[in-house]
């Protein structure tokens, strides 16, 4: 378990609450030692002072005439133990510090203890010492005191709590409010990180922060108007590459049936050159205008199979488990399934087999799709997926090398992810897995 939390406002709030405990601690040691403890050893000394007054009169072996008149001149009473028990003694507590201190002061054992119950009739005394000594066991001495209430410290206990707990209040307010702008960034910068554009940032927060907003959003403009202009210049090239191609076919047309074999070459190559330009037009866009929508991927699956029936010397495999609905942008889901089946035929084998699963802890769905082919050497798996990179020494492939970019992006835009591993027996496993959104 982490005892430090990870984020700013996690870790603010607990400095600030840490520092503030320290600060409670000292007030309150501060407080006890500087200005409780010193009262109450004024009132140790003012006790001792009248235990030494009691044992200069000899009122603890005077008869009650001496400890009636004592009273009657200080409210002092030095009562036998059978009637300091009827006034109050049974219900006092014993106080060792006190008895520690007054002992020294008088130099002689005294047991010193307090009760609540007033030996005054009008209750100006809410406090009764009892002191007995030991030279004289069954002899009490009662004096009553009024400074004992001003030293209780429950009062300052709740004042330094309610302190604490305001400020506490206080700094996590500010923090809140200090962090939420970079909680709304980052929400922003993922979803710039996936290729969409989010409308501009509320500028918000401290100096520093606004500046770092402000920037984001010009960020983000600047990404969205270089994707706009890539995917023009795309656009352009391709219809001015298509031009020339049409024309180069058209002669192609020309030729006299005994350069047949020269014609196909030029209509594979033509077609190849199509695919890659239609390749360069799918890379430079981001489908995210396409609106998402709850779909079943086995659905995807089961159609894009069925279209690749009418070519017999492929063969597809289905092993399709139940799986939740998803939100996914249909026409680039099916992009990205049918160019990993597109893959699999072209580079691995004729028979492929496709399966899919929910896994309910992690709430994810997956989809795998295996070919029987040579597969790629683990030195180069993760390095397929960057663009214009080819598996060239395992698949002898050709083409842009843009396919399995697209795939990521796509996948990864959809908060999933994608990889490729060899079968330990035989092949290529592509799985890409899609969260489910509850």
């Amino acid at each position: 378990m982490r005892l430090v939390p990870q984020s700013a406002f996690g870790q603010t709030v607990m400095l600030i609450g840490v520092l503030l405990l320290i600060n409670q601690v000292v007030s309150y040691l501060s407080v006890t030692y500087y200005f409780i403890q010193p009262s109450y050893q004024q009132i140790n000394s003012l006790l001792a002072t009248q235990v030494k007054s009691v044992l200069a009169e000899d009122l603890l072996v005077s008869n009650n005439d001496s400890r009636a008149r004592y009273y009657d001149k200080t409210d002092i009473q030095i009562l036998d133990a059978s009637k300091a028990r009827t006034k109050g003694l049974e219900s006092a507590v014993y106080y060792g510090f006190m008895s520690s201190q007054v002992s020294k002061q008088i130099e002689q054992l005294a047991d010193v203890r307090i009760s609540t119950v007033s030996q005054k009739t009008d209750a100006s005394a809410p406090y009764t010492v009892w002191i007995s000594l030991s030279r004289y066991p069954d002899t009490w001495i009662a004096i009553p005191i009024t400074g004992l209430n001003e030293a209780n410290i429950s009062p300052l206990t709740m004042y330094l709590m309610v302190i604490g707990i305001l400020s506490v209040a206080g700094g996590w307010l500010f923090v809140r409010r200090m962090t939420m702008p970079l909680s709304s960034l980052q929400k922003a910068a993922l979803a710039v990180g996936k290729g969409e554009h989010p409308a501009p940032l509320k500028e918000q927060g401290s100096t520093e922060m606004i500046q770092v907003t402000r920037a984001f959003n010009r960020m983000n403009q600047g990404i969205k108007q270089l994707e706009h202009d890539r995917t023009l210049m795309t656009a352009g090239i391709s219809h001015d590459l298509r031009t020339p191609l049409t024309r180069i076919r058209l002669a192609s047309e020309m030729l006299p049936e005994s350069q047949n074999w020269i014609k196909d070459g030029i209509v594979n190559d033509i077609e190849d050159m199509n695919a890659i330009i239609d390749q360069f037009i799918d890379y430079a866009r981001y489908d995210t205008e396409e609106i998402k929508e709850n779909t079943d991927l086995n659905s995807l699956i089961i159609e894009l199979a069925q279209a690749r029936h009418i070519e017999e010397k492929h063969h597809i495999a289905l092993k399709l488990n139940d799986i939740p609905l998803l939100d996914l942008r249909r026409v680039a889901m099916k992009r990205v399934i049918d160019n990993i089946i597109e893959n699999a035929f072209r580079y691995g084998s004729d028979n492929i087999v496709i399966s899919t699963f929910y896994n309910r802890n992690e709430k994810r769905v997956y989809c795998k799709i295996r070919d029987f082919g040579p597969g790629i050497p683990a030195a180069e798996l993760e390095h397929v997926f960057m663009p214009f990179a080819q598996g060239d020494k395992a698949r002898s492939t050709s083409g842009s090398g843009l396919g399995l970019s697209i795939i990521r992006r796509i996948v990864e835009a959809h908060d999933g992810g994608v990889e490729l591993r060899n079968h330990p027996q035989q092949g290529l496993i592509a799985e890409f897995y899609l969260p489910l959104h509850e």
